[in-house]
Formats: C-alpha cells, structure tokens, sequence
C-alpha cells in the first residue's frame, strides 16, 4: 500500500499557497512526510577542539608509508617478524589518525571504495585500507551491493544477487565481514555503501514486471547509454522484499553504516533527460500503476486517471463522460485534491485545471516511490541500530522549463532529517565555487538537525577532469559551513588509479 499523497501545488498559484524557501529551484509537491519544511538551519554539535584549515595535514610522509608498505609485503611472504612489527606500525598510526582527525578539519574524512574477488589474496585488502589511513581517512564506505552483485560469501548469500567472490574454493571467505575487521584495526570506520533502485541485470533478466517502465513500454535498459542500468518500480513488492532481505544480510556483518545510493529513476540519455509528460514517467509497471489508481477517492478520479495514464491526456469529451458515469459525485478526487472553484458550466476551463492537476499527481506519485522505496530500505539496518544514510545529487529534483523535471526525480528534500544525507556535490565548472553552491543549495532546504556529509570527487595534488584538486575544494568548503564536519571524497580508483586498475583485473 503506498503512502498518502498530500496536496500538489503546481506553478502560477499565489505564493501563499506554495511552500517554497529561498534558493529552491523544483517542484513544490508536497508528499506529506512530516518533515517540518519550514525548518531551516542544521544545529550539529560543534568539535570541541579547534580545528586547522589544513587539508594534508593528517597525511602521513613519504618515509612512513613506505616502511608500512614494505612490513606488509613481507608479512605477506611469511615474515613473523615482519608482521610484528607491522602491526606495530599500525597501531601506532592508527592513534596518530584518531589525534589528528581530532584536531584537523574534517572531524571525520571518507573514501569512497569498490572491492574485488582478488582483494581476498594476503596483503591486498590490508594495502588498501592502509592507502586509506595512509591520506588521513578515517572512515571508508566499502561498496557492498553494485552491478547487480553482492558482497556476501557464496555460501551465506540468501539473495537472488550473485556474489562478488563467486569461486567456488572461496565460498565461505565473507570479504565484506574482513573488510570490517581489518578497517576498526586501523582506526576505519567502515560503512556497507549499496545501490538501492538501480537492481543490474542479472536481478531483474526473470522478473521483467519488476522493471520500471515508461509510457512507451521503455525500462533504463533502453534509456539509458551508460552502460546497462537496471532500475526497478519502487512500488513492487517483490523487489521491495528481495531488498530488504539483502540489506539484512549486510547489517549483520555490523557495518558502522549503510549508505543508500540510486535512490531515484535513471536519468536518461539527451531528451530522455527531462519528463515533460506522462509518458515519460517510469510509473507505468503493474505494482506503480495499480497503486496510482489507488490515489483516486472516488469513482471518477479513477476513471480520470486510467484515461490519462492510457493516452497522456484527458479532453472535454473525457471529462463529460465520466460526469455523466457517476452524476452523484461532485468532481474526480483523488489524495490531495482541492479541486479549484469554477463554474460547472465553464467545461474547458475544468479539462484544463484538471489535465495540469494529473500531470502534478502522476509526478508527485513518482516522487513517492522513491521516498517510500527509501524509508522501507533503511527500516532493517535501523532495526539492528545501525546508521543509515541517504546518497543523492543536489540537482536531481529540480524542474526544467515551465512543464518539465529531471528525469532521476529524487526528492531529496522530502528523505527523513533521522538519516545522514551525503550529496554528491560533483559539479565540474572548473572552479570550487560550482561545487560549493550546490552543497549550500542542500544546507539551505534540508530540515534542522540533519547531518549533511558532502560527497567530493577528485583527486590531491591535482585537477581531475574539470574539478579542481580535493585540496581547493576542501578549503572552500569548509569556508562555506562551520557546521559540516564529515566530508567523503570518490574515489579510491581515483587515486590510485593503476592498483584499482590491477586489482580489478585480477582473476582468482
């Protein structure tokens, strides 16, 4: 059963009458969860001890990561002796990370990172989380559940997902479990980080009614070119359950937390990119459209709204026929209606009102499925009191024209102020200005309380792509806000390019 819609406020009606704050750019859909959106401001509890302003200043020198490196090398050889005095070092820069975090800004610094089979072989695993502490992180979100795999041992995998590891010599070996170990030794803490909507293919190859669709009959296999995306219709149970199940199978391994990511539709290539119609929604699966009929609360609210799910439009003549269907009722409604004062008589004027009202309502029932889709995920890791966060792009909610929205829909501002929000301030304009708005637009629109943990992409020393150097970005954004004090940089593969590259291309 999908939640309850409240009231849609479309364009051109009195400021009054739409809640919207300065600096907001989407649609002003209101989705009923109690998130109090008048609330501005975020109220963290601030480090006791001041902080510096330097970015590098937790890295360790040359000298020292290498003495680590070469201890671990020969640890993995065998060395007894070797290993001691590795794991020597590594508490001692363990406590050194612990202290310099403490009093350098960030409070806490992440790194975002993918694991693969050979991770499992002596020394690997340990190199990586080593490069971690080496740059001065103190927390690593390990990715647990991408490309339509699991990061769970062949032998303890309950879901419909392939394992990462899937050699059979490997089958009880729980990398994610290790990864989990080995990082508290080192003074990680380590979040299970996991896709969410975006299933992959190998989930959704026997089970086609689970796939989001468009009204072309289109799913993001289609849609989008960025290689096979496979995102489900939120409001499919089956899909909800399979889920859930998965994200149980991780919080028991105890991650210090669960990062939600693709929460949202795809977003498509060129056109794709904005909805301007029904049609371009990907409600139309079975469970999204069984439940969009829900919404009506009288018989010519359904009737009005299978018509406009069907051709994309309601005319007079639509409009007419279901008056006469039903003439005991008084208009369509459905959740959140307030049908507009007009003259009965006055019968385009009403085919209008109502055409914009369906669009609104199709939209706004998008919209809901990713909250709904979010808030059911989320609801097993909190019930093992685990932290749970919620991945998005700042921009991904936003309108486009005076009919359109960014086809990814994800109504960010609506997630619940309980969860961490991490979004992904990745602009590339050259300069960390572009960046920096885009974490203000977040600090702006998010209710008081909520922990905003910006996601930062790039490299040190250096520009990647059009971004500048995490070093820039960094000092800009803690200019931005004093009370941010978790920041997350992607990614390990970008940093250390050719041992992600040889790591990945390893085969057990």
């Amino acid at each position: 059963m999908s939640s309850t819609l409240f009231p849609v406020f479309p364009w051109g009606r009195s400021q009054s009458q739409q809640p919207q704050r300065k600096g907001r750019r989407h649609c002003a859909i209101a989705l009923g969860l109690g998130l109090g959106l008048s609330n501005l401001g975020l109220g963290l509890t601030q480090p006791a001890v001041a902080q510096t302003r330097d970015p590098l200043a937790c890295q360790l020198e040359a000298e020292a990561i290498s003495r680590k490196s070469e201890l671990l090398r020969e640890t993995a050889e065998g060395s007894s002796k070797a290993s001691k005095r590795y794991e020597k070092l590594v508490k001692e820069h363990r406590d050194q990370l612990k202290e310099c975090r403490r009093r350098n800004w960030p409070q806490n610094q992440a790194l975002w990172v993918r694991l693969y089979p050979c991770d499992i072989q002596p020394g690997v695993l340990e190199q990586v989380l080593d490069q971690a502490v080496n740059q001065g992180y103190n927390q690593v979100y390990v990715e647990t559940f991408y490309s339509g795999k699991a990061l769970l041992p062949l032998n303890d995998n309950t879901t419909p997902w392939p394992s990462v590891v899937s050699n059979r010599e490997y089958a009880d070996t729980d990398l994610l479990a290790e990864a989990i170990e080995k990082g508290r030794k080192r003074g990680l803490k380590v979040y299970a980080w996991m896709y969410s909507m975006n299933f992959g293919e190998s989930y959704t190859a026997s089970r086609g009614s689970v796939l989001a669709r468009n009204g072309k009959g289109q799913t993001s296999l289609e849609l989008v070119s960025d290689g096979p995306q496979a995102f489900i219709d939120p409001y499919n149970r089956e899909a909800i359950r399979d889920y859930a199940n998965l994200v149980r199978e991780v919080s028991e391994r105890r991650p210090d937390g669960i990062l939600f990511d693709y929460i949202r539709y795809p977003r498509g290539s060129g056109a794709a990119s904005v909805a301007a119609n029904i049609k371009d929604l990907l409600i139309y699966s079975p469970a999204s459209k069984e439940a969009l009929v829900g919404r009506a609360t009288n018989n010519q609210g359904r009737e009005m709204i299978r018509r406009f799910l069907n051709r994309g439009y309601v005319d007079t003549n639509d409009l007419q026929q279901v008056m006469k269907k039903y003439p005991k009722e008084n208009g369509p409604m459905w959740q959140g209606r307030i049908p507009p004062k007009l003259n009965k008589k006055a019968i385009k004027q009403r085919q209008q009102q109502l055409q914009q009202d369906l669009w609104f309502l199709s939209v706004a029932h998008a919209y809901q499925g990713v909250v709904d889709f979010l808030n059911a995920a989320v609801k097993p890791a909190q019930e093992n009191g685990l932290q749970a966060g919620a991945v998005f792009f700042p921009s991904a909610n936003q309108t486009v024209g005076k009919q359109g929205f960014d086809s990814r829909l994800q109504p960010w501002e609506r997630f619940s102020p309980s969860l961490e929000w991490h979004p992904m301030a990745y602009a590339d304009c050259g300069l960390a200005s572009c960046i920096v708005d885009e974490v203000r637009r977040v600090l702006n629109n998010s209710p008081a309380g909520t922990r905003i943990q910006p996601a930062l992409a790039g490299s040190w020393g250096k520009s990647y792509g059009n971004r500048p150097s995490l070093e820039v970005q960094m000092v800009a954004l803690q200019a931005t806000s004093s009370q941010i004090d978790t920041v997350s940089h992607f990614a390990y593969s970008w940093q250390q390019p050719q041992n992600d590259a040889n790591r990945k291309a390893c085969r057990l």
